[in-house]
């Protein structure tokens, strides 16, 4: 539950590269941290938060710091959404994934009182389907689905295994954001089990 006194976020996040766009609409309450946006941008795509990530904003770079991180990294979970980007425009990047390299660009389209809305965090837009873990980044999908679309490749039996199935790359269902959020906190990823609590930025 959001305090009627925040502010929450409509943010427009577009996988970068993606032609036709892979993108999804979020609603973020700006009092809770990077880290929260990040889990939530995890939930509305269907990444399954098995790879190391960073935001970029207005050259800034945000993640969970580590000794080894070649460039300075503050750390996303002591930082609130409202910090960071509240105020103005703001060139955004989230970045999933550092081998496939999953760039995402987030535009904030407007702000508004956290009594304005109904569900906080919550998906409510979206096109296509979010590309697999691990196939290889945009190029590696582009080239999935030409195979899956070819049943006489003879890469085509083994990719339709290794997907599961069938790959409607323009399917898009809202109602996963929730399922994403119950399906992460049954395994006990602590950050999707908190977002519906806050952490408050230090």
């Amino acid at each position: 539950m959001t305090s009627p006194t925040r502010r929450v976020h409509q943010l427009k996040v577009t996988l970068r590269g993606s032609t036709p766009p892979i993108w999804r609409r979020v609603v973020v309450d700006g009092g809770q941290t990077l880290s929260h946006l990040h889990a939530v941008i995890q939930a509305a795509f269907g990444w399954w938060d098995a790879h190391l990530h960073d935001f970029d904003i207005d050259d800034v770079r945000y993640g969970i710091p580590d000794e080894d991180d070649w460039t300075p990294v503050k750390d996303e979970r002591r930082v609130s959404i409202d910090q960071a980007i509240g105020n103005g425009d703001h060139k955004i990047r989230y970045t999933y994934d550092f081998g496939d390299n999953w760039d995402h660009n987030i535009v904030v389209e407007k702000t508004t009182s956290a009594s304005d809305v109904a569900t906080v965090p919550d998906c409510i837009g979206g096109r296509r389907a979010c590309p697999p873990e691990d196939c290889g980044g945009l190029w590696g999908y582009r080239e999935l689905l030409d195979i899956l679309a070819d049943p006489s490749h003879p890469e085509h039996d083994e990719r339709l295994e290794w997907t599961g199935g069938p790959i409607d790359a323009e399917a898009f269902d809202p109602t996963e954001f929730a399922e994403n959020l119950r399906l992460q906190e049954s395994i006990g990823n602590q950050a999707l089990s908190n977002l519906l609590g806050y952490d408050e930025p230090t």
